[in-house]
């Protein structure tokens, strides 16, 4: 069991950080150097950044429940 919640933070994770990596820069942050000609061709629209926008939360709430269950599960 702990095995299967290790594997699945380590994908979490992975992919909560290129989610963070693709919202558009606001401020010329590290966004910018990672892709911020493709971001700004994404980023007309309202509706892809309300969508990475649930889907980055969506990710990070399976984060934390990964944190929350590894930490329960090693506890005991």
């Amino acid at each position: 069991m702990t095995v299967g919640l290790s594997i699945a933070l380590i994908a979490t994770s992975v992919l909560l950080v290129m989610l963070v990596l693709l919202h558009r820069a606001k401020g010329g942050g590290l966004s910018t150097l990672f892709g911020g000609g493709v971001s700004s061709s994404l980023g007309g629209s309202s509706v892809v950044e309300k969508n990475l926008d649930r889907l980055t939360v969506a990710v990070a709430l399976l984060w934390v429940t990964c944190i929350i269950g590894l930490g329960l599960l090693l506890k005991s």
